[in-house]
């Protein structure tokens, strides 16, 4: 959410929603200064290491206390943007955003939502093979010798273990999308979560075997520019490795994860962000229900050695992606909560905001996911309640005021999403969503004009059509009309 500041430029406490999820105005004033912060940031284009400007002077310029500004650049730093540097020549660093954390806090989100294997490989095949069949097309020399070093160090790696997927995540950067790429991290690292237990004796030898061959087979596709085989080869790999993890009937979570060691010699920031994904790893490994409580302070501060404020900034980090919050006094303690995407959704946002991602990168994936949607939909379209709220979902109507058409839309399609029950192509679809509005607000899109609320209304009531139908080429050849046409809007 953007803060609409006066125009002094001063964000004010009376603009932010006191009664949202209960959080008390100073946390929700901070996060609406990030916000502009971020906007203000990612709009100066200042070369990574520059000072943006003093605490000082962010006071100053946003009107806020100390405690604010500070709040807000935590959450600032926790999306990579910026670092907050002390002393006279101190300030506001701006740095190269890391994905690392932001794509554990998605993976902890979906592993709380009940993903499934079956959930996370619809997605893979989705996404991966299409990855594949790019990175065949823009191959050049110099990624051989990197991809061919790539295969040879995932075969001196165990069975487990998760660099045995490195060639899914560096097809996904050859291809050059960098939303592919954010994407396939997400899901590589989450399947390694389902995958936690290594199969035994020989079995463990037999499935690396298949795993060195198919990929090795990939990698061949993608050098001989072959982009057909390289998808087909990609799907087949991913249907073999859907079939194995379903006959090991695995958790998502490795509960010997809780045992691993903090890094030595971090910096509080850097400490904060490793207690703060132990913490999410242990609250959901625990199977706690919401409302209980996980530990006191005093009992975390023990079990992880940590200082109260290293606790306490990654306790922060918890509760701004809603897993949990510490609740003061004698019957306190580190309430277990519901997990809320809102959060992941804004940081990953942010992340690609900053790679300046166009609006092709962005089409390629969403319609990759939208009509993957529409396939799982339509497997459905006998299902009376299915059609009811599919019809519910499309609400745009001749009648519907020019300024609410593309808000209305875009909850057309993640309405969609979200009917497929499918936890994974509903938050990638809500990411990309977010991104495209917010480039919409900035880039001064055109109004729509008197006829678009019905060539909008048209559109989506011949794509509930098809899928209603069980119609899933004409449901898809519309969706891509559609979604081809979007493109105009961004640019």
């Amino acid at each position: 959410m953007t803060a609409e500041p006066a125009d002094s430029g001063t964000v004010t406490a009376t603009a932010v929603d006191v009664t949202s999820r209960g959080r008390p105005p100073e946390v929700k004033l901070a996060r609406r200064v990030a916000r502009k912060l971020e906007e203000d940031i990612l709009a100066a284009r200042l070369p990574v290491g520059a000072v943006y400007a003093s605490e000082s002077e962010l006071r100053e310029r946003h009107g806020v206390s100390r405690a604010v500004l500070r709040e807000a650049i935590r959450l600032v730093e926790h999306h990579g943007l910026a670092v907050m540097r002390r002393g006279p020549y101190g300030g506001l660093v701006l740095r190269e955003p890391d994905a690392g954390p932001l794509t554990h806090a998605v993976v902890v989100y979906l592993e709380y939502v009940g993903t499934t294997v079956d959930d996370l490989l619809t997605v893979r095949s989705l996404l991966e093979p299409l990855a594949a069949g790019i990175a065949a097309e823009r191959l050049t020399e110099d990624h051989i010798a990197p991809l061919r070093a790539t295969l040879a160090e995932e075969r001196s790696h165990g069975a487990d273990s998760p660099q045995r997927d490195r060639l899914h995540q560096l097809l996904g950067r050859i291809g050059g999308n960098r939303v592919l790429a954010l994407f396939i991290d997400v899901l590589v690292h989450l399947t390694h979560r389902y995958a936690a237990i290594p199969p035994p004796g020989r079995a463990a030898t037999r499935v690396s075997a298949a795993s060195d061959h198919a990929h090795a087979r990939i990698a061949d596709a993608v050098v001989a520019g072959n982009a057909v085989l390289a998808e087909h080869r990609t799907l087949v790999h991913l249907e073999a490795m859907r079939e194995w993890l379903l006959s090991t009937r695995q958790t998502p979570i490795r509960h010997g994860q809780a045992g691993r060691s903090l890094p030595a010699a971090a910096g509080r920031g850097k400490l904060a962000e490793a207690v703060a994904q132990r913490l999410m790893d242990e609250v959901l490994a625990s199977g706690m229900h919401v409302g209980e409580i996980f530990g006191s302070e005093p009992e975390l501060q023990a079990r992880y050695g940590v200082s109260r404020s290293a606790l306490r900034e990654a306790v922060r980090l918890l509760e701004y992606h809603s897993v949990a919050r510490m609740r003061r006094g004698p019957h306190g303690g580190l309430v277990v909560t519901r997990p809320d995407p809102a959060a992941s959704v804004e940081a990953m946002a942010v992340h690609l905001e900053y790679a300046r991602v166009d609006a092709e990168e962005i089409r390629v994936v969403r319609n990759a996911l939208e009509l993957g949607a529409l396939g799982l939909l339509t497997e459905r379209h006998e299902d009376p309640e299915l059609r009811e709220r599919l019809r519910a979902a499309q609400v745009v109507s001749e009648e519907t005021a020019r300024d609410d058409v593309a808000e209305l839309s875009h909850a057309f399609h993640l309405g969609l999403a979200e009917l497929t029950g499918n936890p994974v192509v509903a938050l990638f679809l809500r990411i990309l969503l977010t991104v495209w509005q917010r480039h919409e607000r900035r880039a001064d899109t055109p109004d729509a004009d008197a006829t678009m609320a019905a060539s909008v209304a048209r559109v989506h009531d011949r794509i509930l059509t098809a899928i209603v139908e069980g119609d899933l080429p004409l449901a898809r050849h519309r969706m891509h009309r559609h979604l081809e046409a979007l493109v105009d809007w961004w640019e």
